[in-house]
């Protein structure tokens, strides 16, 4: 049910939701790797949870995605949304993205078992821009940043349900990412349990694809879009 994992983190005294190896870094990415907490209420996760949950139980656990970049996982494309969804949405672009950028339609929704997890990965810049945002919910998860030519630089980020996380620039191109295991899911000295997690992901368009005006969200009849197996998270 949604709002259990948030319980489960009010007991966490955790500090902050951002932290790296060291203060150079942090500040590099201080506005290319960003959390935002809070960013649904516990009704608007139960709203998303309860829209997608039909879909999902129609699906089966998959276990040998095609590059193994993910375990325990099912996902599917969403393009029609409920009002009260879409609103939510609204937000999402309206927080994350430029006045300039297009969004990848359908919205990518990718749910993982409590015990899958997703390998440090680079999303494909043939199908994906700038620009990845993503909303967390039913658990908790640790995500992990590290740079693909320096790995002593990394960050990491707590992703609580109810959460928005935004990779843009740097973060998004020149760091790798991976949602750590259970029996990973540490911040810091904190252990962070993980149950099943829902990550509700928009994507801007590759910059030299615009097939629709900027800024445009969501088309109710969809549009071509990447094959999931090129969209983790």
């Amino acid at each position: 049910m949604a709002g259990s994992g948030r319980r489960a983190l009010r007991t966490l005294p955790v500090p902050a939701w951002v932290r790296g190896s060291g203060s150079t870094v942090l500040s590099r990415l201080r506005d290319a790797a960003v959390v935002r907490p809070g960013f649904l209420t516990a009704a608007e996760e139960e709203t998303l949870s309860r829209e997608l949950e039909p879909e999902l139980r129609r699906r089966r656990y998959e276990y040998d995605h095609w590059d193994a970049a993910i375990h325990g996982f099912r996902e599917t494309e969403k393009s029609r949304w409920s009002e009260a969804s879409r609103a939510i949405l609204q937000r999402v672009q309206a927080v994350a993205f430029g006045p300039g950028q297009t969004l990848l339609s359908p919205v990518h929704v990718l749910d993982l078992e409590p015990r899958g997890f997703i390998k440090p990965h680079v999303d494909s810049i043939k199908f994906c821009g700038d620009t990845i945002a993503g909303l967390s919910l039913l658990s908790p998860s640790v995500m992990r940043l590290v740079h693909t030519q320096e790995p002593g630089e990394w960050l990491e980020l707590l992703l609580e349900p109810g959460s928005l996380y935004i990779l843009r620039g740097s973060a998004r191109y020149d760091f790798s990412h991976e949602i750590l295991r259970d029996e990973e899911s540490f911040f810091g000295e904190h252990r962070v349990p993980r149950g099943r997690r829902i990550s509700v992901i928009c994507r801007s368009l590759p910059e030299d694809t615009g097939p629709t005006k900027p800024g445009h969200l969501l088309p109710a009849d969809g549009t071509p879009s990447a094959p999931l197996a090129s969209q983790t998270h």
